[in-house]
């Protein structure tokens, strides 16, 4: 044995791990704080050196709810007496936290690979990091929904009534958070190799919210268009939340399980995808 071997008294030895020994929660816990770094720094950096700043995390879902707006006047859609601000901004909300975090999620190695190239940490706390970021984006929007929903409910006396559904929200949010994260797992994987799929992504969001009941109610749909809506595994949660804050919406048991079982097998996929790709994405990035 050399003199340099017998010097060499390594404290840790980092391997690659696949399957879901990449999924090490006690690992995570212990990064906990590079993990709320990178979500301040995800929140900040969005919108640093505009004018508005974090503002815009609520003139975009307004101007967004605005043109929705227009669209369902211009082609009659009906809201079952809810007000079409209301109806539209509850779907905006709950799709563009859906989104964020897919979108986002999907660049994880692409956009950090001088990171990932120079230290060691669990590759996945950036991912978790942008969901709660995007968490938090989330309630900024919320706030601005809860005013219109009281304005609507006792001055315009709109037919809604918040109910019983709404302690279920937690779990709402749990469950669209893994289904962002695990899409985003499997997109951010997928484009180490091919990085296309960065721009096949960014347009296919903006296409799959019309098959969403985001803009428009599902009760309205016939035929092959509630076939395709109800697929869509968004649509139960998007149904639950509008009928728990509104009391209007479409949604049965089979649907939420449907949307419950296909959001943990995404998770899943995702980390198994995602473990995969982390062993040797640097040599191909």
């Amino acid at each position: 044995m050399s003199a340099s071997d017998k010097d060499e008294n390594w404290s840790q030895i980092i391997r690659p791990t696949g399957g879901f020994s990449a999924f090490n929660i006690v690992e995570l816990w212990r990064y906990r704080d590079l993990i709320i770094l990178f979500v301040k720094r995800d929140f900040v950096s969005v919108y640093k050196q505009t004018v508005l700043g974090p503002l815009w995390h609520i003139i975009q879902p307004l101007f967004t709810t605005a043109v929705y707006v227009m669209f369902g006047a211009f082609v009659k859609i009906e809201y079952g007496g809810i007000p079409p601000v209301l109806f539209c901004l509850s779907g905006v909300v709950i799709w563009n936290y859906f989104s964020s975090c897919l979108v986002k999620t999907s660049s994880t190695f692409v956009g950090n690979a001088n990171i990932f190239g120079k230290v060691y940490f669990p590759r996945l706390c950036i991912p978790i990091s942008i969901v709660i970021s995007n968490l938090m984006s989330f309630f900024i929007q919320l706030s601005l929904l809860i005013p219109v929903l009281v304005y609507c409910k006792f001055v315009k006396h709109a037919g809604i009534e918040p109910n019983v559904y709404l302690l279920a929200f937690p779990v709402l949010m749990v469950l669209l958070a893994m289904l962002g994260l695990g899409f985003g797992l499997i997109v951010s994987s997928l484009t180490v190799r091919y990085r296309d799929l960065v721009y096949f992504i960014n347009f296919g969001i903006q296409l799959a919210i019309y098959t969403t009941p985001v803009i428009y109610p599902l009760s309205m749909l016939k035929g092959k268009a509630v076939l395709i809506t109800s697929i869509n595994p968004v649509t139960p949660f998007i149904e639950i939340f509008r009928y728990s804050l509104l009391g209007q919406g479409t949604f049965s048991l089979p649907a939420v399980l449907y949307g419950v079982i296909f959001s943990v097998v995404i998770l899943i996929i995702g980390m198994i995808v995602f473990s995969r790709f982390e062993r040797d994405f640097m040599d191909t990035v």
